[in-house]
């Protein structure tokens, strides 16, 4: 079975992907798997921003967004003329001969990436450039990605990488087969700083314990900064310490990535 594999850390954000998509797709039927696509009001893939944070400490995450070929397709239950199918290798594909273009598809996909083309009249996504697969080929938008960060083979291929690897909205029990590596999920920061010699805190020791969960530990850089990276929303306990200075503990409720501003520490 195919699979496409992401990987957050290697995305720029470049949006060559997003392009290679309109470039393949656009002016260019490939039937069976598709007819063109509209040269706007839709990407069937697309580059998602996100800022994460308050300045001065913000983090911007790109996510490449497209048809994430389900083993339980449920917009192709929602259709009404069978024009879903599914290759032997696993890619998704809506047949525009058999498409009636009742539209049903594109509001039941929880992906949100079902498009209505309605000048032709009937409903288009991502193939996984199936075209060019069977020529031994990859899609376009795996070959013209500059970092690698975007990927396509054998589930098998990917073994290893797939362990640790994560799918977009897996509670719906979908069973998506484009897999996300590195995703950075939310962030906690701040700064440490003694406010007496008006200087920050290298060094300083840091900890922030999830309640009910697991513990981690870091200490301040050479800007007083602290990081925590890749947390769940949820109740947290934040403590600093540094020798020669009163230590110091505040409960945090993280919803967002969010920075925490200064932390001035009382010398002992």
């Amino acid at each position: 079975m195919k699979v496409f594999v992401i990987d957050e850390q290697k995305c720029n954000g470049c949006h060559n992907c997003q392009v290679a998509c309109k470039d393949e797709h656009v002016g260019n039927a490939w039937p069976p798997y598709a007819a063109p696509e509209p040269n706007t009001g839709q990407f069937w893939l697309r580059v998602l921003q996100r800022e994460h944070g308050q300045i001065p400490m913000v983090k911007v995450e790109y996510t490449a967004w497209l048809c994430m070929h389900c083993e339980r397709c449920v917009a192709a239950e929602a259709c009404g003329s069978d024009a879903f199918a599914r290759r032997d290798d696993g890619l998704v594909y809506i047949d525009p001969a058999r498409c009636t273009g009742c539209m049903d598809c594109v509001p039941a996909c929880p992906y949100e990436a079902v498009f209505a083309n309605e000048e032709a009249g009937i409903a288009q996504k991502c193939t996984g450039c199936a075209h060019l697969v069977d020529e031994g080929r990859l899609p376009h938008c795996v070959d013209l990605c500059a970092t690698g960060g975007l990927r396509f083979g054998d589930a098998e291929d990917f073994a290893c990488e797939l362990a640790d690897a994560e799918v977009m909205r897996g509670e719906l029990g979908t069973g998506p087969r484009v897999y996300y590596r590195n995703l950075p999920h939310l962030f906690l920061g701040g700064e440490v700083w003694d406010p007496q010699a008006d200087e920050v805190i290298e060094g300083a020791r840091v900890t922030l314990a999830a309640v009910g969960g697991v513990e981690a530990a870091q200490e301040t850089d050479d800007f007083g900064d602290f990081k925590f990276e890749r947390l769940d929303p949820g109740e947290y306990r934040l403590a600093i310490e540094a020798p020669g200075f009163k230590p110091v503990a505040r409960d945090v409720v993280l919803e967002e990535s969010t920075y925490l501003g200064d932390f001035p520490l009382e010398r002992a």
